[in-house]
């Protein structure tokens, strides 16, 4: 049997324009759209390492790291864990992470996964963060090889402080790793000065350029143990000293080698991303991120909405987690705000799935305009569902 033609695909490509305002991706500013809209180079051309080099000097600087090890891999933010994991741990290794949210399970997982005999620190109130005493304490106990914490916890909205758990890991000889794809540029992060041995990110939050690239770095102390490993790292695509290669991060006189077929594109767009955050101040996007964030905690309290992290200290700027009412159907003020604003407004997860909605206030959304939009849209969704309510 003749399989046709499908008539679908014989029509034009329309997508609507959508306000995203969830936990990411984020709208991309038309700067960025021009960059991916022009013409694809192939992934050894000179020009496209020219670019690679320019995005290893905007990483360091949203890093605030003197890394040479700073490079990209192809795939989303979780690549970034993967790829961490995947050089840093071998079979018997220690790990310990800190859990208030889903990313810190997934980081169990994926170690467990690598070999490690791992460690939870896990708070039974998802609201709250861990402090320095109480990370020391599990550290000197149990000794890991491996620190692992989430900066910002986009399901829950919780903000961890990182500032002084650099010592406590290097006085016993621990290497600490950060996720950070939900809070680099939206919060301070000094990866050198805090003593940060491997971190990573994403492309499509407070940068502001599509998905498809997981941004790293790694401390002299990480890529010592990367070159001293008993066992060859499991999974080609993310072995660090190739990838390394292919972005000139080693010695001068190495020649950079094929490793993969990179998206030019999508390179384009993440040097135009980190130039726009260059040309503003990194201390000018954070504070403008925190400003937004201030404006909405402000306009849910006059509404009425309760935020899930109680404590302001506490909050994550970029990702937004508040209470849903009783007597309201989450599912029904984020349908409301698409279908009749083309708004998106995102659910909990994991822990928080039917408890929060989240909203995300990032890179080029990140505007007090966009504040206003949204606290208007949620008012008439929440007037929409009472009348719903009151009407049963």
């Amino acid at each position: 049997m003749e399989i046709v033609s499908p008539p679908e695909l014989k029509r034009l490509l329309a997508i609507p324009h959508k306000l995203l305002m969830g936990p990411g991706p984020s709208n991309l500013s038309p700067r960025i759209l021009h960059a991916l809209s022009q013409p694809v180079l192939g992934h050894m051309d000179p020009d496209v390492f020219r670019i690679m080099d320019e995005i290893k000097k905007g990483l360091q600087y949203m890093f605030q790291t003197k890394n040479k090890l700073t490079l990209c891999v192809s795939a989303s933010g979780h690549a970034g864990m993967e790829t961490v994991l995947c050089n840093l741990v071998e079979p018997g290794d220690k790990v310990l992470v800190l859990v208030n949210g889903i990313w810190g399970k997934r980081a169990v997982d994926m170690a467990q996964r690598y070999g490690a005999t791992v460690q939870k620190m896990q708070n039974r109130d998802l609201r709250e963060n861990f402090s320095l005493i109480e990370i020391e304490n599990a550290v000197s106990k149990f000794k890991p090889k491996i620190f692992f914490a989430v900066q910002g916890e986009s399901s829950t909205g919780v903000y961890q402080p990182l500032e002084g758990i650099g010592e406590i890991t290097k006085r016993y000889n621990c290497l600490l790793v950060v996720d950070t794809v939900a809070s680099l540029g939206a919060v301070p992060l000094k990866m050198d000065a805090w003593k940060i041995d491997a971190v990573y990110t994403a492309s499509q939050k407070v940068i502001g350029t599509p998905p498809g690239l997981a941004l790293l770095s790694f401390s002299e102390r990480a890529q010592k143990v990367i070159r001293e490993r008993k066992s060859k790292v499991l999974v080609y695509f993310f072995d660090i000293k190739l990838l390394g290669q292919q972005w000139k991060c080693f010695e001068e006189d190495l020649p950079r080698i094929y490793h993969h077929t990179t998206c030019a594109n999508l390179l384009y767009a993440l040097r135009e991303g980190l130039a726009v955050i260059t040309e503003e101040g990194l201390e000018n996007v954070i504070q403008r991120h925190e400003q937004c964030a201030q404006q909405l905690y402000k306009g849910l309290a006059e509404m009425g909405l309760e935020l899930f992290v109680e404590d302001e200290q506490k909050r994550l700027p970029s990702v937004t987690t508040i209470k849903v009412p009783p007597n309201v159907i989450w599912t029904d003020v984020v349908d409301f705000a698409m279908k009749n604003y083309h708004l998106e407004v995102s659910g909990g997860l994991d822990s928080t799935a039917g408890k929060v909605w989240r909203i995300g206030i990032m890179g080029y959304n990140a505007k007090p305009k966009n504040i206003i939009f949204i606290l208007s849209v949620l008012k008439e969704a929440l007037e929409h569902c009472n009348k719903k309510i009151s009407k049963l």
